[in-house]
C-alpha cells in the first residue's frame, strides 16, 4: 500500500506527463490530413488501353484510438489525485514545539499553508528595524519606545571682534582686522526616542519562528507518511462520458 507523501511526489509528474500528452492528440486530431485515407485502382476502357497503378493513403490517426489513450491517461491523473485528496481528509499530525503539543490533529493541507506563510513571516520579522547599538536604550513610558539617557552640548555664537594691526597715524588710519570669536550662549539637552526593537527581542522573535517552521515540517512529514487507499474514479468517470 502506497503512503501520502509518494502519491504526492508522482502527482507532479504524472501532470506533466497528461498535459504533454493531451496536447499531442489534441494536435493530432486538428490534422485532418491524418484522418483521412483513400484507395483507388484503375480500369481502362478498352483492354489496350494504358495502365495505372492503384493509389492509397491509410488513415493514420483514428478519433476512437486517440480517445482510448485519452481515457487511459486522464484516469491514471484522476485517480493519483483523488487517492491524494482522499488521504488529505485523513492525514493529520500535532505540531510540538519544545516537546508540548503547540496545535492538535492539524490537517496536511493546513500544514503546507501554515509552512509557506512562516517563511513569510520569517522575512518579516527578520527585517525588523534594530536599536542602534551604540546607544544606551531605556523604555520611556511616557513616549512609549525606547530612550537615550539625556546629553547635554553647548550652543555657541559667532561674535566679530577687532584686532588692531596698526596704530593711526597723521598720515594713515589704523590696520584693523575682524576676526569672529564663538562664544557659548546657551546648552541644548538631547533625548534621542526610537520605535526600533533591541537586537536580542528580534533574536528571540526569529528563533521561535525557526523553531515553529522545524515542528510544522516534522508534523508534515509525519502526517504524509499516511498509509494512503487507493482510489479508482477514472474509469467510472469517462465510462459515463464515451460510454
Amino acid at each position: 500500500m502506497a503512503r501520502l507523501n509518494q502519491i504526492i511526489a508522482v502527482e507532479k509528474g504524472i501532470k506533466s506527463r497528461s498535459f504533454q500528452d493531451l496536447t499531442e492528440a489534441h494536435h493530432a486530431l486538428q490534422k485532418t490530413a491524418l484522418l483521412s485515407g483513400i484507395s483507388r485502382t484503375y480500369r481502362s476502357k478498352d483492354e489496350e488501353g494504358e495502365q495505372f497503378p492503384p493509389e492509397s493513403n491509410r488513415v493514420q490517426v483514428k478519433a476512437e484510438e486517440i480517445i482510448r489513450k485519452t481515457i487511459e491517461i486522464l484516469s491514471r491523473l484522476f485517480d493519483v489525485t483523488a487517492t491524494k485528496d482522499w488521504a488529505n481528509c485523513k492525514a493529520s499530525a500535532d505540531v510540538v514545539v519544545d516537546g508540548k503539543v503547540l496545535l492538535s490533529k492539524v490537517p496536511a493541507s493546513y500544514l503546507l499553508f501554515l509552512e509557506k506563510q512562516l517563511v513569510d513571516m520569517h522575512t518579516f520579522i527578520k527585517k525588523l528595524p534594530v536599536l542602534d547599538a551604540s546607544e544606551d536604550w531605556k523604555m520611556d513610558p511616557s513616549a512609549d519606545c525606547w530612550a537615550t539617557e539625556p546629553t547635554q552640548t553647548i550652543k555657541t555664537k559667532k561674535v566679530p571682534r577687532n584686532h588692531v594691526k596698526a596704530e593711526a597715524t597723521e598720515k594713515h588710519p589704523a590696520q584693523v582686522e575682524v576676526y569672529y570669536e564663538d562664544i557659548i550662549i546657551g546648552y541644548w539637552r538631547t533625548v534621542k526616542f526610537s520605535g526600533a526593537l533591541p537586537a536580542q527581542r528580534v533574536n528571540e522573535l526569529l528563533n521561535r519562528v525557526e523553531k515553529l517552521q522545524q515542528a510544522v515540517k516534522f508534523a508534515r512529514e509525519e502526517a504524509n507518511n499516511l498509509e494512503v487507499e487507493e482510489q479508482k474514479l477514472g474509469e467510472a468517470i469517462f465510462k459515463y462520458i464515451f460510454g
